[in-house]
């Protein structure tokens, strides 16, 4: 089950993502490729797959992707919390 996505992890999220997005996007191909390069490969053959503009498909999955990971380590972090 994917964690609660906060509306304080999206609005850091899209800060970082508006103040340059081009920018932000290449650094996000670059750490993607790294972290998981299987969800990498299959956000850029779903950009390319579709008569959307694949820059912005690409934006859109790398932006969920950043959110589900900040949520996940909210989430751990609680849980940790809770434990301790």
């Amino acid at each position: 089950m994917l964690p609660i996505i906060s509306e304080e992890n999206a609005a850091q999220v899209f800060s970082e993502v508006f103040k340059d997005m081009p920018a932000w996007r290449k650094s996000m191909i670059h750490y993607i490729k790294e972290e998981n390069p299987e969800v990498n490969t299959a956000i850029i053959e779903a950009a390319n797959k579709t008569e959307l503009d694949p820059k912005a498909v690409a934006l859109g999955a790398y932006m969920t992707y950043k959110l589900i990971e900040l949520a996940m380590k909210e989430n751990d972090v609680l849980m940790n919390f809770q434990e301790g």
